[in-house]
């Protein structure tokens, strides 16, 4: 393995660009090793100017900042008018948000109570344990099961009883897959 990392090196290469296994990913992480983080490079740019011309090699996001500024301070009615003068479909902090998620391979969850409404970060392919972990150690290790909901279907049905009357509403085991939007509850024996 650290000759394959050496080659790459040497060849100028990031390590970002090269596949490791999960057990190599696990062994070359405790390293920090610098080019094997994910990069994001954004451009500050004022009302005149575009984004720079450039062939990266990762992503990119330019930012009118003093501009979104200024729209996200204004009411809903009007920062919609005042994107659509500009030409701008989407915040940039939106899509360098997403792209963020993107590069460090991280879905959101949702857990809903009475009293609040909580978001979590797992990381992509997690399983419902392994999110349940992510909330609480304890809820991992006597994890039972989790109800789950997709954000969507909860926001077009209305309500979580409408979910469960259309069979939205599902009882998952440790294995399940979390979905990016997934609205859990779960249920632990500790």
């Amino acid at each position: 393995m650290f000759e394959k990392l050496n080659t790459a090196l040497s060849e100028n290469k990031p390590l970002r660009f090269l596949d490791f296994t999960n057990e190599e990913d696990k062994e070359l992480s405790s390293f920090g090793l610098l080019t094997r983080k994910p990069l994001l490079t954004v451009f500050n740019l004022g009302e005149a100017q575009s984004a720079p011309d450039l062939s990266l090699d990762h992503p990119s996001v330019a930012l009118m900042c003093k501009l979104e500024m200024e729209i996200a301070q204004l009411s809903a009615e009007d920062a919609e008018v005042f994107m659509a003068e500009y030409g701008i479909k989407e915040l940039s902090l939106n899509r360098m948000i997403n792209l963020s998620y993107e590069l460090l391979k991280e879905q959101t969850f949702f857990t809903v109570g009475e009293d609040e409404v909580r978001a979590w970060v797992t990381h992509r392919g997690a399983t419902a344990q392994e999110a349940a972990g992510e909330i609480h150690t304890d809820l991992s290790r006597g994890f039972v099961r989790a109800e789950v909901v997709a954000y969507e279907d909860l926001t077009n049905l209305g309500s979580m009883n409408e979910a469960k009357a259309k069979g939205k509403f599902r009882l998952e085991g440790k294995e399940y897959i979390v979905k990016d939007g997934d609205i859990m509850h779960v249920r632990s024996s500790l």
